[in-house]
């Protein structure tokens, strides 16, 4: 029973650290780090109208088919082809829009570095000869702009520099005021339509609202939809991180969500094969990569003088003739009778994937922070970091505290599981003696190994409990700091300046090593030398495999050995002197 118990001790760590092995296979692929040009703004020259959808060409487009396919009515002002970059700066981020079309271009995180080292934000969107990652969004139809074959419509406006200087005070829904940036952008027709395209930043927030207004003072009525997507190409996540050997970045691609399937994950290989095609309201669409997302979600309808209603949109994936990746929606046909007006919305978001904030966006936006099959207790666990990161202002600290926590409330369980253990140290040498006297009849050791254990009160397989415990904690917390930005990055003390990283000197697992050596110490050794020999080269195994992975996933391990050695040693020792005084007895 004993070389059973400690064969189910062994599978219990291996089982872990091959979990761990295969989350870390399927969340990092292979990295190459690549610059990133912060100093200009580069938009690619290519014509980007193939991108948008065009009502006049049916075959081979690359986006969705206008649901009305009449040939456009719209006359066009001329465009100019020379329009500077409007630049937008708030206290989060600095972003460039294209006037010819109205696509954010280029949009920088300022609260967020490229990389440890730099001081230089990290970007999300950008377009130019390196990558391609841009927000688009129009009107297309019979009467939209952007189903013109003379190209995307190039809007009139007002400057091209804008920052919170900039910014007006407007009371919000919640009534406090706010600060908020409007951008509006006028495109003219000949025949009397007045199409105003208007971005609005709010201070301290990351969503930006895209509202079209169309003014038809034309004899005809206006008909057409409104569309938003994202259009990345096949470049790598720079939101991956190198880890030694390791490359790291979770999953990279497409995400998509209803009120009714909140979350669901695409892959730019299934942008056509399992292309997406679902009409929801109250959906939304996504690229995300690691720490990182950017989504469109539709808004609201309001013809003339009535209340904005949320309309039913089209969620669409495919790939262009150029193989870009793209994802987005598009609302119904809108008709804006001659005379009358119309207002159309969505909001945009690009930035950290911060959960209390995406899931008041839209339903399922907050679970694009994967944290895998274990995600009930990964929250959970991120929950507790949150409360006592408030209380202490440092993640590392929060994540020993939080296993102070974990271990109080695996207290009792782990505690008979270590008491049962200590009795089977004590009563080793009784258990030498029995295998020296029947180690011939293997039945009869058997028989009287069971009754020692019986009067003992000694439970075998209790050894195995405490790791079946901590497996799933470990592996969630594992998830926990790859998936939660707020983790990235951030210092404990000394030398470990980012939690998130794997220890730059190796010191963190080195003593984790020690810890798991000085806990085994504790346990009953196995009889079997081959055992015993496995397991003394078990400490060793999981100090390599720690080498490379997060600093504050190693802390956690430190914390909890540390907790258990002195757990075991108390419980020892009580059993060690409950068992002096019976013999004395």
């Amino acid at each position: 029973m004993q070389k059973w118990a400690r064969f189910a001790i062994l599978g219990a760590m291996l089982v872990t650290a091959y979990l761990l092995v295969l989350a870390w296979q399927k969340d990092y692929g292979h990295n190459t780090n690549t610059a990133v040009q912060q100093s200009s703004v580069a938009v690619a020259s290519n014509d980007v109208s193939a991108d948008l959808p065009n009502s006049q060409n049916t075959a081979a487009t690359d986006v969705p088919q206008a649901s009305n396919t009449a040939a456009s009515q719209t006359n066009n002002t001329a465009a100019t082809s020379d329009q500077k970059l409007i630049t937008v700066q708030t206290d989060l981020y600095r972003l460039w829009i294209n006037p010819k079309g109205g696509d954010i271009v280029r949009l920088e995180l300022l609260n967020h570095d490229s990389s440890k080292n730099s001081n230089q934000p990290f970007v999300m969107l950008e377009s130019d000869k390196d990558r391609t990652y841009v927000a688009q969004s129009g009107l297309i139809g019979a009467n939209g702009p952007d189903s013109n074959a003379s190209g995307r419509p190039s809007f009139e406006i007002e400057k091209t520099n804008y920052s919170l200087a900039d910014a007006k005070t407007v009371n919000a829904k919640n009534g406090q005021a706010e600060k908020v940036i409007s951008i509006p952008m006028v495109y003219k027709t000949a025949n009397g339509v007045e199409i105003v395209k208007t971005f609005t930043f709010t201070q301290g927030q990351y969503p930006i609202n895209v509202d079209y207004k169309v003014i038809n003072r034309s004899q005809q009525n206006w008909q057409g939809q409104f569309f938003g997507q994202i259009k990345r190409d096949d470049t790598i996540d720079p939101g991956k991180s190198s880890q030694g050997i390791f490359q790291l970045g979770t999953y990279l691609g497409g995400a998509w969500g209803t009120p009714d399937e909140h979350y669901n994950k695409l892959k730019f290989t299934d942008f056509n094969d399992e292309k997406l095609n679902v009409q929801a309201k109250g959906g939304w669409v996504a690229v995300v990569q690691h720490y990182f997302v950017s989504a469109w979600i539709p808004g609201t309808l309001k013809l003339s003088q009535a209340n904005g209603e949320p309309y039913t949109a089209d969620l669409q994936s495919r790939k262009s003739p150029d193989h870009m990746n793209i994802i987005g929606f598009t609302s119904p046909t809108i008709t804006v009778p001659a005379g009358t007006a119309m207002e159309v919305d969505a909001t945009f978001y690009s930035g950290p994937k911060v959960q209390s904030e995406l899931k008041d966006l839209a339903v399922g936006l907050n679970q694009t922070v994967d944290y895998g099959w274990l995600w009930p207790i990964a929250k959970l666990l991120f929950l507790g970091l949150e409360t006592f990161h408030k209380l202490v202002g440092n993640w590392g600290w929060s994540i020993i505290l939080l296993t102070v926590v974990v271990k109080l409330i695996l207290w009792p369980l782990s505690a008979k599981s270590y008491r049962s253990m200590a009795k089977m140290r004590v009563i080793a040498p009784e258990m030498q003696r029995m295998k020296e006297e029947f180690g011939e009849d293997r039945m009869r050791f058997s028989q009287e190994m069971m009754a020692l254990y019986k009067r003992e009160g000694v439970n075998p397989l209790s050894g195995c409990l405490p790791m079946f415990l901590q497996m799933p904690i470990f592996l969630a917390l594992y998830w926990v700091l790859m998936e939660s930005v707020e983790l990235r990055h951030a210092p404990w003390l000394g030398w470990i300046q980012d939690l998130s990283a794997m220890d730059p000197w190796f010191i963190l697992p080195l003593i984790m090593g020690a810890t798991m050596f000085g806990q085994q110490m504790l346990n009953p050794q196995p009889a079997d030398p081959m055992q015993a020999k496995v397991f003394r080269l078990m400490p060793i195994i999981f100090t390599v495999f720690m080498l490379f992975f997060p600093a504050g996933l190693v802390l956690y391990w430190i914390v909890n050995n540390s907790i258990t050695i002195l757990q075991q040693w108390f419980i020892g020792q009580s059993v060690k002197k409950a068992r002096e005084k019976k013999e004395a007895s």
